[in-house]
């Protein structure tokens, strides 16, 4: 059976402003973590690193990781860490000409990527429904995403902020595919908390975006803003034009999920003043090659009175 999760029901959920409160890290509990995909300058994947060819810093600070993993290298004896897939579907009235293709993206995506432990769908058009599926669930929630129909209006944010809440309890790498237009129209949130909220959490975005039928005067800036919101969690965007090029972009999705190392680290700043700490994650390794790493690029930190470490 499906679980709703915390905030939300399957019935919807409206969200007010003064409902939201970046979520912080737990000083001297919680790892910082950190999904990082690495590539060489052609975008070729690299997934032959260990965690000494990665250097860490906090607000230029070094720091000693505690926690590293790699997709492709798990195996049964070093198995990764558990992956959450969330898949947020825009049904609103905007998409009523793409709505068939989100419909068929998704399901061909869900047919693509097994790995996931469980599902969170998260459709919205003026209201955010949720719902949890388990791996042998798989029926009901294709059933849920065929039955989709386009209306109302668009509280894009919220969809996103509702489902970052209920993704910040759980553990292991979290994987957010967000199908959309781009053009939010009803939410309570605006877009500079919204980013608030993705740079507080771990979750890598990616971003399947349907413009091909937006007018040309807004169709840059939904690119730009759907663009921003998938490279602030390290993620990507992408806009295919016809359901022929999903399986290219899949390749390419599931190449990077599957290349994602996750890494983790115990801040050197015990300071618990809920400031933005900037992190800087870099290759050093010596062989004459140039890397490019994508992560967030901070968190926030904890506020109030901590205990000290051990």
């Amino acid at each position: 059976m499906a679980l709703a999760l915390s905030m939300t029901s399957t019935s919807g959920v409206h969200v007010r402003s003064n409902d939201w409160q970046v979520p912080v890290f737990r000083a001297g509990i919680d790892l910082v973590n950190l999904g990082v995909t690495v590539t060489d300058r052609k975008g070729a994947l690299l997934t032959d690193l260990a965690a000494d060819d990665f250097n860490v810093y906090e607000d230029g600070k070094k720091q000693v990781v505690r926690y590293f993993a790699a997709g492709e290298a798990s195996s049964a004896d070093r198995p990764g860490p558990e992956m959450h897939l969330g898949l947020l579907l825009d049904v609103s009235r905007s998409m009523v000409e793409d709505i068939g293709f989100t419909r068929t993206a998704a399901i061909r995506f869900l047919n693509t990527l097994q790995d996931a432990v469980d599902i969170t769908l998260v459709d919205f058009d003026t209201e955010v429904r949720v719902a949890r599926y388990g791996q042998r669930e798989y029926a009901r929630l294709i059933e849920r995403i065929r039955n989709q129909k386009s209306t109302g209006w668009t509280a894009l944010y919220d969809a996103i902020g509702v489902y970052l809440d209920g993704a910040a309890e759980q553990e292991g790498r979290t994987i957010m595919l967000l199908y959309t237009d781009g053009a939010d129209t009803s939410s309570a949130l605006g877009f500079g908390d919204l980013l608030a909220l993705l740079k507080a959490s771990d979750v890598t975005v990616y971003v399947i975006g349907a413009l091909e039928h937006q007018l040309p005067s807004v169709k840059e800036a939904q690119r730009v803003l759907l663009l921003r919101i998938a490279e602030v969690t390290g993620g990507q965007a992408f806009f295919p034009r016809l359901v022929k090029d999903l399986d290219h972009v899949y390749e390419k999705v599931l190449a990077e999920i599957r290349a994602q190392y996750t890494i983790g680290y115990l801040s050197t700043n015990g300071t618990a003043d809920g400031r933005w700490r900037k992190v800087d994650v870099r290759v050093g390794r010596r062989d004459g090659r140039e890397y490019r790493v994508r992560s967030r690029k901070g968190y926030f930190a904890p506020r109030g009175p901590v205990e000290k470490r051990p």
